[in-house]
């Protein structure tokens, strides 16, 4: 009987690619984002008055820093460990590396979970919604447009735009987990190797195994009667 892990093996993913190339190109591009993203904060960090950004509050006529240097610097290093992540996986991919791929992996099984959170939280309180658009700016686009829009219809827009991203994100992590079950069956010791007979499989020792066993010794050499 096979198993379901064994069911949703592949060693191809989307664009008809490998799994290795697509956990490669994954790897890359979220080191791309995660670089972007650690730039700007840097430059935050580096002319805290042209980036910084406030929240403005009519009843205190007071204002609120969104980010300060504590939290961008917290930014920052999340960013630096995202980064370090993705080349880790990326490196690992390229080299057959498994465990190299593990962090990458329970990083987007962690990411997976949170937006599962989002999307339970929006069905246990629908009028999260309301609120979370009552606290965008007033230049919003279309805002005043989504506001008068019915509740039930927002929280199922909702509902379905976190399902797309829900099944994306199941899919990438499928990806990365086929490439570290193909990696690690690369990196295996011991091939199975299936005879043309009915019931007989022969177990072939591993490289390791056959360099350590000793050279027989020459036969003695022919002597003349």
């Amino acid at each position: 009987m096979i198993s379901p892990w064994d069911r949703w093996y592949s060693t191809s993913c989307c664009l008809c690619c490998h799994v290795r190339t697509g956990t490669i190109i994954l790897g890359i591009w979220y080191m791309l984002i995660n670089a972007v993203v650690l730039l700007i904060l840097l430059s935050a960090l580096h002319d805290p008055v042209q980036y910084r950004y406030h929240l403005t509050s009519p009843e205190l006529g007071t204002d609120f820093d969104v980010m300060d240097d504590a939290n961008m610097c917290i930014a920052t290093a999340i960013s630096l460990v995202m980064i370090l992540i993705c080349g880790m996986a990326t490196y690992g991919a390229y080299k057959q590396h498994a465990a190299w791929i593990i962090p990458f992996f329970c990083y987007q099984i962690f990411d997976f979970a949170l937006n599962t959170l989002v999307a339970i939280s929006v069905v246990v309180y629908p009028n999260t919604v309301q609120d979370y658009l009552q606290q965008l700016p007033g230049t919003f686009p279309y805002k005043e447009d989504i506001m008068s829009t019915n509740n039930m219809c927002l929280v199922f827009a909702v509902l379905l735009f976190v399902g797309c991203i829900l099944s994306f994100k199941a899919y990438l992590i499928g990806c990365v987990w086929n490439c570290y079950r193909y990696v690690s069956g690369r990196g295996s010791t011991e091939i199975l190797v299936y005879v043309t007979t009915n019931d007989t499989t022969v177990l072939l020792p591993s490289y390791e195994e056959v360099i350590a066993i000793p050279p027989k010794e020459p036969p003695p050499q022919y002597v003349e009667a």
